[in-house]
């Protein structure tokens, strides 16, 4: 019975539909706003804000963000200059690289994935426009692998 609900939620947000492409040649300067899905091979140097409650973040290797980036789902395989709110669901593939702090609800990390800076648990927050309190918990360095669960915060 309670199964179905969340096998429903993870394939809406699985399977969202990507409606804008920056490609692997093109670099925009300044901020990108969008609706339901974006992805990135390429180079955007401002922030990337999500509009939407369903709204779907994808990067490839060769994507680059040098900014903010406030969505509610995303799959990192790139790299990131700036600081990261997932309200719903993040998962860093193994070539993903952050400079900033990672602000999450729920978060998968693959082996080789790296943080230099904070992981900030938020449960059930939606995108804020403001900045929130610095966390205490640094991690830098490679990941080793699995899952980051936060059930005791």
């Amino acid at each position: 019975m309670f199964s179905r609900s969340k096998k429903s939620s993870n394939k809406n947000k699985r399977n969202s539909q990507i409606d804008t492409l920056i490609g692997s040649g093109t670099e925009l300067r300044g901020d990108v706003h969008f609706k339901d899905g974006l992805h990135i091979d390429g180079v955007v140097k401002g922030n990337v804000i999500a509009k939407g409650e369903h709204s779907m973040l994808t990067m490839s290797e060769g994507g680059r963000i040098e900014g903010e980036v406030r969505v509610h789902n995303l799959v990192l395989n790139g790299s990131v200059e700036g600081d990261v709110y997932a309200s719903e669901h993040i998962e860093l593939a193994p070539a993903a690289r952050v400079n900033g702090n990672v602000y999450y609800n729920l978060i998968e990390m693959a082996m080789g994935a790296e943080v230099n800076g904070n992981l900030v648990h938020q449960k059930d927050k939606p995108v804020e426009t403001k900045k929130p309190e610095p966390a205490a918990t640094l991690v830098t360095g490679r990941v080793s692998g699995g899952v980051v669960d936060s059930s005791n915060s």
